[in-house]
């Protein structure tokens, strides 16, 4: 190849980049920022996500571009969490344990609504991280089952039943924590 020719296959490469994969920046931090749960470690693992994108989008023959991306920050998710949390896939819920953070607003309805949104948010991060990342992609993110199954790489069976587990534990556990959040 010319160099010539190199420069457009590259410029082409980033035009195609910037077109299918940039716009789902948010979507590929919300899915890093709750399984990791911490917010440079998110964006690191964001960042590495998107350098592989980058490097394997010639991989990439159409479909959907969002999918792709998050199996791909997924992916890059739980290679962070086995090379720094080796016990992070089994978090148990204990009510006892993890209780509400108090939270400081002007006013009391915004304390309300802030206080029930951090129960809420709380009560999802202590979800096991299989149960969190459906729950994630399907209610935050609005992804559909079939491609949460392909993010997930499991059969779409296994998302809802994932999905059905993950909104009991959090029916079980929102009602009281939510009562004493507003009784604080």
């Amino acid at each position: 190849m010319q160099p010539t020719e190199n420069r457009v296959d590259e410029q082409d490469k980033q035009a195609r980049f910037e077109h299918l994969i940039m716009p789902h920046l948010d979507a590929a931090y919300n899915l890093a920022h709750w399984l990791i749960r911490n917010t440079s470690d998110a964006e690191d693992v964001v960042q590495d996500a998107f350098l592989r994108a980058f490097k394997f989008l010639d991989g990439f023959h159409g479909g959907n571009g969002r999918a792709w991306l998050l199996s791909i920050v997924r992916n890059a998710s739980y290679d962070w969490l086995r090379a720094n949390r080796k016990n992070d896939e089994i978090i148990e819920f204990d009510e006892e344990l993890h209780g509400p953070e108090e939270i400081v607003s002007e006013s009391e309805a915004t304390l309300t609504r802030t206080t029930q949104q951090q129960v809420v948010r709380q009560a999802i991060q202590e979800l096991p991280v299989g149960f969190r990342e459906v729950t994630i992609l399907r209610e935050l993110e609005g992804v559909s089952y079939k491609e949460i199954a392909q993010i997930v790489q499991v059969p779409v069976g296994t998302v809802m039943s994932r999905l059905a587990r993950a909104r009991n534990q959090l029916q079980r556990c929102l009602p009281a924590r939510l009562r004493q959040a507003q009784s604080l």
